[in-house]
C-alpha cells in the first residue's frame, strides 16, 4: 500500500471563505488550520472547518486537482462541497474518529 494524499477545503462558515489545499496528513493539517498554527489565508479568514476532502494515491494527481479547484468558479466549489457535505458540517470529528488516515 502506497502513500495517500488529500485535496481538501476549509471554510469559516457555510458559504463563507474557502481555502483549498493538499496534504499527506489530513488530520495533522486540519488540526493546524483549526488551531491557527498555519499562517496565511486560513488563519486570517478563520477557516477552521473541514468541509470537503478527496483521497488520491498519487501526489502529482492531487496537486494538479488542487490547482484546478483553485481556478474553479465559486458556485462550482459550493456544489462539490454539497455533494459530499450538504450541510457544510465540520468533518474534523469524522477524520479523527477513524476517518481517511487510518
Amino acid at each position: 500500500m502506497g502513500q495517500t494524499y488529500f485535496v481538501y477545503m476549509m471554510a469559516n462558515r457555510k458559504h463563507g471563505a474557502l481555502y483549498t489545499g493538499v496534504t499527506s496528513d489530513l488530520v495533522r493539517r486540519t488540526y493546524e488550520h483549526r488551531e491557527g498554527l498555519a499562517d496565511g489565508f486560513t488563519k486570517t479568514h478563520g477557516c477552521k472547518h473541514l468541509v470537503w476532502y478527496e483521497v488520491h494515491e498519487d501526489i502529482e494527481a492531487a496537486i494538479l486537482h488542487e490547482k484546478r479547484l483553485k481556478k474553479w468558479q465559486r458556485h462550482w466549489k459550493e456544489e462539490l462541497i454539497e455533494t459530499m457535505n450538504p450541510n457544510w458540517r465540520d468533518m474534523w470529528w469524522e477524520i479523527i474518529e477513524g476517518g481517511p488516515t487510518t
